[in-house]
């Protein structure tokens, strides 16, 4: 069967590093849940029957629901050519500055709302996704000349796995998602990475600091006692080495591309954390 793929550029995505992230997938599990989704890589490469996919952007998550309805995703279709006929520097301001009006903002459709997120990602500088403390969308504009926003084939790709399998999509906080994982399922952490230094994570207008880090550990411990398989990808930083110490810490390399400072990007380490082996 055709494997989907990711329909947004998200900020650490993971397509460039599923060679090294499958190598430590348990053999079996039952539920697959995945609390910070972002473009959804991992959870396509996998295909799972039944999974929880979750994550704290409420725009982003409107897209996967909007998928699942053929009448809504057909419309999405339809704005987003329409996007695509009128892209330019002044529509694209226009689009993004849609939800300074948060009144008029959530009255549009959620196919309308969809497509914008869509468009936003693919004609903005380097597919960020960024919000400013009034969770308002704050990322120039990407100075292409045109954008194709999306792969049909794939989109109706990604509609059938949604549809055709037992997946619940979520929108709350990784916690509180996470309260029904039992023994013999697999949740894959993929936050918004720390670092050494300071570093973007404003996907929402809360952001994911160090304190978040630290709780997601202590949500990650107490998954490892149920009995739950649990792996974490992240940057490999002295706190996570800390956070994580008493678990399996393996360290790759990964090329990254999404910094705003050219400089900054290029080869990183980062560590995929699990709480299992495997005989392999």
């Amino acid at each position: 069967m055709l494997k989907a793929k990711p329909f947004v550029k998200w900020a650490g995505g993971k397509r460039q590093i599923i060679d090294e992230l499958k190598k430590y997938i348990p053999d079996e599990f039952n539920t697959y849940y995945e609390p910070f989704i972002g473009g959804g890589a991992l959870l396509f490469e996998l295909a799972p029957k039944k999974a929880v996919i979750n994550d704290s952007n409420a725009e982003l998550m409107n897209v996967y629901q909007v998928l699942c309805d053929d009448s809504k995703f057909k419309k999405m279709c339809r704005v987003l050519n329409n996007y695509e006929a009128n892209h330019s520097e002044e529509f694209f301001y226009e689009i993004r500055n849609k939800d300074k009006n948060k009144n008029t903002f959530n009255r549009l459709s959620d196919y309308t709302r969809a497509a914008r997120t869509i468009y936003l990602n693919k004609a903005c500088f380097n597919g960020l996704y960024r919000v400013n403390s009034k969770n308002e969308f704050n990322v120039p504009f990407g100075k292409k000349s045109k954008v194709n926003t999306y792969d049909g084939n794939n989109l109706i790709t990604v509609s059938n796995y949604l549809t055709m399998n037992d997946i619940k999509i979520l929108n709350k906080d990784f916690e509180e998602v996470l309260k029904d994982a039992k023994k013999g399922d697999f949740v894959y952490f993929d936050p918004p990475y720390d670092s050494d230094n300071n570093i973007f994570t404003s996907y929402t207008e809360e952001g994911f600091g160090k304190d978040e880090q630290r709780r997601l550990a202590k949500v990650f411990k107490e998954l490892d006692q149920k009995g739950v398989y649990v792996m974490l990808s992240n940057h490999n930083t002295t706190l996570i080495n800390e956070l994580y110490k008493d678990y399996h810490i393996h360290v790759i390399e990964a090329k990254r591309n999404i910094n705003s400072n050219g400089k900054k990007r290029g080869k990183v380490e980062e560590v995929i954390i699990t709480n299992f082996t495997k005989n392999n």
